[in-house]
């Protein structure tokens, strides 16, 4: 099954590189977008406090200069200098004037019969204290005030003075508004300048490890025998990953060679000593020469499969092996042709074109040329061969018109080379080794009958899309 997964939610795992890069960049901007946002709304609040109490101290300059007195200190306020809206009830816009000591406040006409409820104040600065309290109508008030004093000149006392109290107040709700509505164009403009990084981020990501994929690509198609190397440009950082892998797959490739010529010359020296006892015993016929006749054959037997179950399990450690079943098939019934031409075989043949075999083309000739001739050897005039892909598989069909095998034959047939007839020429190893490399491979084997009347024999092998 292929390794290369593509839905998103898979390539953002956090155990993949893809999904810590994008979620360590969306923790950063995430917490730089808060800390600036932060920073903004404070400075935004402060400027805009600046502003206001630079108003409200406008207003309580021209409270002071407002403010006049009599002989006894007496305070009294010229209103025509102050602000129209000290005049409207409930304005929002206040002010006060407060005797130190004992005696009544002086208070605007927006306060009508109420007066400043004051809190808490800042230490005086330049003379004037700020602070917050609460207004009429429950209005959350920002107030500036200043302490005067007038000179007494009723009495002979001197430096004898009356301090006030000056208070101006304003209204907080239009500050609070503005504040708020910075504060909410400023989250939402950061939270699209977020999910743009987040998005940038993402993109760069995909697009800085697209040479990763393609990596990863080129891999499988090496390991589906689509191709036999990597292939394509790569980053100068990917370059050298890429020339690696290519100098393993041909090095593999060339060890697995050389095993395959150690195992051919490891068969031609045996078979060699093994001919030379078979010339020599039938040179001296008697027991002795019957006996090393059956232990020749029987080593012959055991050579071949072995040294082609070692053949084959060493084409599986050679990456992208592909093999076109029609081109060997074909090969096949045109030489078997030839082979049985005097017994006038008709073998009938029908594969698909685009069909490919997941591996050496040794081992496909191998197993097919086994089942083709063993069909033929068995067969009365007529042997049908035909291939057809199952998905991620290939079904070899073998089938003659011979005379078959009973459900308890075919069970002994093929496992361990065991032979029913010895009339026809052959090892009888050839199913059992077209068995084996077919396991090697992971496909499967299987004997049934035939719609010819003979047997019918099923070879399933991987295939290539």
């Amino acid at each position: 099954m292929s390794r290369v997964q593509t839905p998103i939610l898979t390539r953002l795992r956090l155990n993949s590189l893809a999904g810590r890069l994008i979620a360590a960049a969306a923790v950063w901007t995430v917490l730089a977008l808060v800390g600036g946002g932060l920073i903004l709304s404070s400075a935004f609040r402060t400027s805009v406090q600046g502003d206001f109490d630079s108003e409200i101290g406008d207003d309580l300059d021209a409270l002071v200069a407002a403010a006049g007195h009599d002989a006894s200190g007496a305070i009294h306020l010229q209103e025509r200098y102050l602000s129209a809206s000290f005049q409207r009830a409930y304005s929002g816009d206040y002010w006060q004037v407060t005797p130190v000591g004992n005696g009544k406040s002086l208070i605007s006409h927006s306060l009508l019969d109420q007066t400043l409820r004051l809190g808490a104040f800042a230490p005086a600065k330049d003379g004037v204290a700020a602070g917050y309290g609460d207004g009429p109508d429950s209005q959350h008030l920002r107030i500036l005030s200043r302490r005067i004093e007038f000179p007494i000149t009723a009495t002979a006392k001197p430096d004898d003075s009356r301090a006030y109290m000056l208070y101006v107040a304003a209204d907080t709700a239009e500050l609070d508004q503005r504040i708020a509505a910075f504060n909410g164009t400023l989250i939402w403009s950061f939270v699209v300048l977020g999910l743009g990084l987040i998005a940038a981020v993402f993109l760069q990501v995909r697009v800085g490890l697209q040479p990763l994929r393609r990596v990863t690509q080129a891999l499988h198609r090496i390991r589906a025998g689509s191709a036999r190397r990597l292939e394509g440009h790569f980053p100068s950082e990917i370059e050298p990953l890429a020339s690696e892998l290519n100098s393993l797959i041909e090095h593999s490739a060339e060890v697995v060679g050389r095993a395959r010529s150690y195992v051919s010359n490891l068969a031609h020296f045996l078979k060699t000593p093994l001919t030379v006892l078979a010339s020599e015993a039938e040179a001296q016929p008697g027991p002795l020469a019957d006996a090393v006749n059956r232990q020749v054959v029987a080593m012959r037997r055991q050579v071949d499969h072995y040294l082609t179950r070692a053949r084959a399990a060493g084409a599986l450690a050679v990456l992208g092996s592909r093999t076109p079943v029609a081109s060997v098939l074909d090969d096949l019934v045109r030489t078997l042709r030839r082979i049985h031409q005097d017994r006038a075989v008709a073998i009938e043949l029908s594969c698909p074109p685009g069909l490919a075999f997941k591996g050496e083309r040794q081992d496909l000739e191998e197993m097919a040329g086994n089942l083709i001739d063993n069909a033929c050897k068995w067969a009365h005039g007529r042997v049908r061969v035909s291939a057809a892909p199952g998905g991620a598989s290939l079904l070899i069909a073998v089938e003659d018109d011979g005379p078959g095998l009973t459900p308890e034959e075919r069970a002994q047939v093929g496992e361990r080379g065991e032979r029913l007839d010895e009339s026809v020429p052959g090892s009888g190893l050839g199913l059992a080794i077209v068995r084996d490399i077919a396991k090697l491979y992971g496909g499967s084997l299987d004997l049934g009958a035939s719609e010819l009347g003979g047997l019918g024999v099923r070879l399933t092998l991987p295939a290539i899309a």
